[in-house]
């Protein structure tokens, strides 16, 4: 099926992006590392809007448009300010609970519905996250639960994870009332300038940051822009738990990134943490529609 090897395509995007960005802009501040692909992804956000037609408009596609924003906006700046503080290993992996948190939001706004088999997906990705944090250097039961809230990258992606549930069904929605491709692009090209604009007036960001590495600028925008236009177009071939589910597939991408890349330690135990919430969140999408 189509959806599912673009919701691979999309997963391996958005890992390959979030090393990079971790990789080469993580030394900058907090606003700088969430600018970096903004600013570089414009370009081709700008050509995509020359190019692609206009579908016809109704008042649900203006409202999607307008709440997802800030809602994405305060989304992506968490997102960075997790993977930038902590590991990767111990932060992409409460993605997983996405599809946990959809089986809610999905009902809510696309009356989507998940059998009982949605509850067992909810037990297994909560017992990878358990098996995730287990360190050797601290014992008791408890110590893998207080070992999220010690890391505060985890929790913080948790609280992210619960942001993207509303904002992936919410998306959706919008491109049901326009077309994937246009919602997408309308949206970032919003968002980006949106929050461009937001840094520029804190006076957190400057021109000449940007100016120091455009080659690695325009990479990041590149897997910014094929991340985009992936996801919008399997989401709306799935239910959205089930393109988010296979999405989730970023989290041991994003693990393998982790100890390659950056030497994290403990990435066995959490690669095999990882995966049991990640087959937690397909059986959320697999088995509990």
């Amino acid at each position: 099926m189509h959806w599912i090897a673009l919701s691979l395509l999309t997963a391996s995007a958005a890992a390959s992006q979030d090393a990079w960005t971790k990789k080469f802009f993580g030394h900058l501040n907090l606003y700088g590392m969430v600018a970096y692909p903004l600013v570089y992804s414009l370009p081709f956000l700008a050509v995509a809007l020359l190019l692609i037609p206009v579908p016809g408009l109704d008042g649900t596609f203006w409202w999607c448009l307008l709440v997802s924003i800030p809602l994405n906006a305060a989304a992506f700046v968490l997102y960075m300010q997790a993977i930038r503080m902590s590991p990767l290993s111990l932060t992409l992996p409460y993605l997983a609970f996405t599809p946990t948190f959809i089986l809610l939001t999905g009902y809510i706004f696309l009356g989507e519905r998940s059998g009982a088999w949605g509850i067992a997906g909810v037990v297994i990705t909560c017992a990878g996250s358990y098996v995730l944090n287990i360190d050797p250097r601290y014992s008791g039961i408890t110590a893998p639960v207080r070992a999220v809230l010690r890391e505060p990258g985890s929790w913080i992606m948790l609280v992210t994870a619960f942001l993207y549930s509303f904002a992936a069904v919410i998306g959706k929605k919008g491109m049901l009332h326009s077309s994937p491709l246009f919602f997408a692009v309308a949206f970032f090209t919003a968002l980006n300038t949106g929050l461009l604009v937001l840094f520029f007036a804190m006076k957190k960001i400057s021109w000449e940051v940007f100016s120091r590495y455009p080659a690695r600028g325009l990479f990041v925008g590149c897997l910014l822009m094929i991340h985009m236009a992936a996801h919008a177009h399997a989401i709306t071939m799935a239910q959205a738990a089930y393109m988010i589910a296979l999405k989730r597939t970023s989290i041991l991408f994003g693990i393998l990134y982790g100890a390659f890349l950056f030497r994290e330690s403990h990435t066995a135990v959490r690669f095999w943490g990882a995966s049991l919430m990640l087959a937690g969140a397909m059986t959320i999408a697999l088995k509990g529609g």
